[in-house]
């Protein structure tokens, strides 16, 4: 029996609490750092985020200042372009503020990693390489969304409230994020576009407008009188405080655009704001009117009939081709029909013989009715035609009076 001494015992046990007290050191500091790390990234974020915030609210402030407005809302009714800068940066902002929270928690998974086992890290790079190129090849049409919202927004080519053109879809847009465009047009369908799907917009919103009215004239006017009369309309528009504000150039007169049929048309042009186009363009219109009633002229009417398709074309003039035969078509010669294959008879051999099957009478058949015979009516004789008057007959006791000749009877 070996008796092991106390003290060795001792030992053991103290170098396993050592053993232990080393491990949850370890464990510790790896928690503690950490810890560390996110604290850290967290602050990161914060401060990043409260720096951003900061220059939005700057922006925001300097064109509140601008305009003299209090209220955001107010800024949006104004036509004003700061409104649009506005927009801009908090869209950006937010923008920036989301990708500086997906880099703060890339690189704080990272730290961490590394931090509880430095090994982990390198046996990590080839899967997170594979899974990195798998995403980047299922989702390369969502990076190619958030790029172009990105540039979009940062371009400012389109922004709330603009009447755009996207080619797919044309109306008022309602929201503008990195990934997709919010465009309800005039029926009110809310388009949702992807922002990778456009490859050209048209902005009615930026910038200036102009409307463009043609009016149909007599062709027996006086075409120099009646443009000057449409113009000196066009100006008392322009000049009216009413109007003054919406409109920015003076109005035009483009001349005879056109002759149709019994009408010449003139072109009015005035240019104006974007937001006021439609509603200097309706009271041009009235105003042009007016003048045209002042000036006893009576406007034509311009529209024409013009065909289209194959229905419109048939009733051209040469259009229908002339009638002919249908060509023969040519059958295919017909095949003499083959008998079935006999065997070659040889002397040997007897012809067979083949019983005639019975003959059978045919079964009686029983007569169908006749119909019965019309009655014919009873036909009457024909009236006999009226005869002259025959001579009396001799008395047979009397003597016979020789007969004349040239008497018959």
């Amino acid at each position: 029996m070996n008796i092991v001494p106390m003290a060795t015992q001792a030992e053991k046990a103290a170098d396993a609490w050592t053993q232990i007290l080393t491990v949850l050191g370890d464990i510790g500091m790896k928690a503690l750092w950490s810890a560390v790390t996110i604290v850290v990234c967290t602050a990161i974020a914060y401060a990043l985020r409260f720096v951003i915030r900061r220059i939005v609210r700057r922006i925001v402030a300097g064109a509140k200042s601008k305009a003299e407005v209090t209220d955001t809302r107010a800024l949006e009714r104004s036509p004003l372009a700061d409104m649009r800068l506005v927009q801009r940066t908090r869209t950006l902002g937010t923008i920036l503020q989301n990708i500086v929270n997906v880099i703060l928690v890339v690189v704080a998974l990272v730290l961490i990693v590394n931090i509880i086992e430095p090994n982990l890290l390198g046996s990590l790079t080839l899967l997170t390489a594979a899974v990195g190129a798998g995403l980047g090849f299922g989702a390369q049409n969502i990076v190619k969304d958030v790029l172009n919202g990105m540039f979009l927004v940062a371009e400012d080519q389109v922004g709330i409230g603009d009447v755009v053109d996207l080619g797919l879809a044309s109306g008022v847009v309602e929201y503008v994020s990195v990934r997709i465009t919010q465009v309800r047009d005039a029926n009110g369908t809310l388009w949702y576009v992807r922002n990778g799907e456009i490859t050209r917009i048209g902005n009615m919103s930026q910038g200036w407008a102009r409307a463009i009215i043609d009016l149909g004239v007599p062709a027996d006017a006086d075409v120099p009188a009646v443009e000057d009369a449409l113009l000196a309309a066009a100006q008392g528009l322009a000049k009216d405080p009413k109007w003054r504000t919406r409109i920015i150039e003076k109005p035009e007169i483009w001349g005879l655009e056109s002759i149709d049929g019994d009408a010449l048309v003139v072109r009015v042009v005035i240019k104006t704001r974007t937001n006021a186009m439609d509603d200097v363009a309706q009271e041009l219109r009235m105003r042009l009117r007016d003048t045209m009633l002042g000036m006893e002229l009576t406007v034509p009417s311009m529209a024409t009939v013009q065909l289209a398709g194959p229905e419109g074309a048939r009733r051209v003039h040469g259009a229908n081709p002339p009638r002919t035969r249908p060509n023969p078509v040519a059958t295919a010669p017909r095949v003499p029909e083959r008998g079935f294959w006999r065997k070659k008879k040889t002397e040997d051999e007897k012809p067979a013989t083949v019983t005639p099957p019975p003959r059978t009478k045919p079964a009686p058949t029983t007569p169908t009715p006749k119909k019965a015979e019309k009655t014919e009516k009873p036909k009457t004789p024909p009236s006999a035609p009226q005869s002259l008057p025959l001579p009396p007959l001799p008395d047979p006791q009397s003597p016979q009076d020789p007969q004349t000749p040239g008497d018959e009877r």
